[in-house]
């Protein structure tokens, strides 16, 4: 077991009444010795004294004390590292739906796949997780505000449609917004609760045209997002290879990966990359977990207590069996 700590570390100056127990013990166990070899009369005390049980008589003893030792630790209050569901988060997914997404290179099309996974990802998380749903590609849509209801969520992603553009700055600046009202409704006395954007897009951004640090562009609010404390967890979906038809003549839509590690880098957040349907899918699955679970520092004193209580247990009846006496 690893521990990270003590609540109550005083107690363990219980430990040196234990010291103290079992120094008594060998103490008196050596007093008996000494007493039973100035009996003189050697034939008697064969006849009298119960016959000899060897190491085996201090056994009780033993289990005893390392009884007392692990219930000493239990009451010190040991905590180890735990990883809890979270009961208040938000999460506000934002997806990319421009015509790119129609690209083949990840079957059967970059949407269709992005589908999957997306609602894997929105039906693994834990309840306490408020998850919003944002679609961008000229414009951005707020689809879905932060909620815990997963079945509005799936129902979203299962009727994306494609549009032309990808309008990135806007889309992190809708799910901004999105988050700073619903935290100003759910907002308590420990303040909002914590948040984040989980952007996922295969290309780079088309509008504002100039570019991404236009006060619109996707830069911009990376930026923006950092200042509110909100990271940008973002995900590169595609290949180089990807391609489409636009009137009639293919097109090459390859993904930016610069674009989106730079985005993830300016908020504070994390780059992934997925250039497969499967490997999306674990980027997900590796975000459900980050995002849903936290690691506290929880009680861990019940191993102690449940041991240490089993063997003053096995000591009492280690006694009785032995010494045909309670210790």
């Amino acid at each position: 077991m690893s521990l990270s700590g003590f609540t109550s570390p005083w107690w363990f100056l219980v430990l040196l009444a234990v010291a103290a127990l079992a120094a008594g013990y060998v103490l008196v166990q050596k007093t008996l010795r000494t007493r039973t070899l100035r009996f003189t009369n050697l034939e008697l005390l064969e006849r009298v004294a119960p016959k000899r049980q060897g190491l085996t008589r201090h056994l009780p003893a033993v289990v005893l004390i390392l009884a007392l030792v692990l219930l000493t630790v239990a009451m010190a209050g040991p905590t180890a590292e735990q990883k809890v569901p979270r009961n208040r988060a938000t999460v506000v997914l934002v997806i990319d739906v421009s015509l790119s997404m129609e690209a083949t290179d990840v079957a059967p099309t970059r949407l269709e796949a992005a589908k999957v996974a997306a609602k894997s990802f929105a039906e693994g998380l834990t309840p306490g997780v408020n998850l919003g749903l944002i679609t961008f590609a000229g414009t951005a849509t707020v689809l879905v505000a932060p909620t815990t209801d997963r079945a509005g969520v799936a129902r979203s992603i299962d009727n994306l449609k494609l549009a032309q553009s990808t309008a990135t700055g806007e889309a992190i600046f809708a799910a901004l917004q999105s988050i700073e009202g619903f935290s100003s409704v759910v907002g308590g006395p420990e303040g909002p609760p914590p948040a984040r954007i989980v952007l996922m897009s295969d290309g780079k951004q088309t509008i504002p045209t100039e570019s991404e640090d236009d006060s619109r562009g996707s830069f911009t609010a990376a930026r923006a997002a950092a200042d509110k404390k909100i990271p940008i967890t973002t995900i590169s979906f595609g290949t180089a290879d990807g391609t489409v038809e636009i009137e009639g003549r293919p097109q090459s839509v390859a993904v930016d990966d610069e674009a989106m590690e730079e985005i993830a880098q300016l908020s504070g957040g994390d780059f992934y990359r997925a250039a497969t349907a499967d490997q999306l899918r674990k980027v997900y699955d590796t975000l459900g977990e980050q995002i849903g679970y936290e690691v506290k520092q929880a009680d861990a004193s019940r191993p102690w207590l449940i041991l240490g209580t089993l063997l003053a247990l096995l000591s009492a009846a280690g006694s009785l069996v032995i010494g045909q006496r309670l210790p």
